[in-house]
């Protein structure tokens, strides 16, 4: 398992990029988070359906398996779209979907945060356990995730030109390592759409 860079920071970038549903000039501001785990490749990204925003989130995660076994934590993250649908970008074969997590009626996800477990060396390496939101209304929703590493800084939240909200994602995962030590999903990047 090689490890990349990690940033210091919590980064906003904008860029201007065809989005699924949306307008194909629509300017989207991508949310990251300073803590994700090293390891995998990133997944195609996917949008909630054009003019529709994320107003809350579902896990996938594998329970503790013990002190002998090889804990993946985080497999997948989904998002609950306003009109309807659910997105998400890659996803591991372990653990099953948690009961979703919803922002107040009206609100939209606008900034999230991981709970990571950082590489620990021979040890069972997990990475990415919990997510966290924050609602447009300033409320905050607790992923039912892992207990396990630690929490990270919140991402920076959705802001000018594209303010309206969280509308797509993108994960890091790392394959299966077929006998290898497992960690499943490593990191999260958050789409803002006008």
């Amino acid at each position: 398992m090689a490890r990349s860079p990690q940033p210091l920071v919590a980064l906003v970038a904008l860029v201007v990029a065809p989005v699924w549903g949306w307008d194909k000039s629509v300017t989207v501001t991508t949310l990251s988070v300073d803590n994700g785990g090293p390891w995998g490749d990133w997944g195609d990204p996917e949008f909630c359906p054009k003019g529709s925003y994320a107003t809350g989130f579902q896990l996938k995660v594998e329970p503790h398996k013990g002190f002998f076994g090889d804990d993946t934590g985080l497999n997948g993250v989904r998002l609950l779209c306003a009109r309807g649908g659910a997105v998400t970008s890659s996803e591991g074969p372990r653990g099953s979907w948690l009961p979703g997590v919803s922002c107040p009626i009206g609100g939209v996800l606008v900034a999230f945060r991981l709970r990571v477990e950082p590489p620990r060396g021979i040890w069972d390496d997990t990475a990415a356990t919990d997510l966290h939101g924050l609602c447009s209304d300033g409320s905050s929703l607790g992923g039912p995730g892992g207990h396990g590493g630690a929490w990270g800084n919140w991402s920076l939240p959705c802001s000018a030109p594209a303010a309206g909200g969280v509308c797509g994602i993108r994960t890091r995962l790392e394959p299966p390592q077929r006998g290898g030590d497992d960690t499943g999903l490593n990191s999260v990047l958050l789409f803002c759409c006008p």
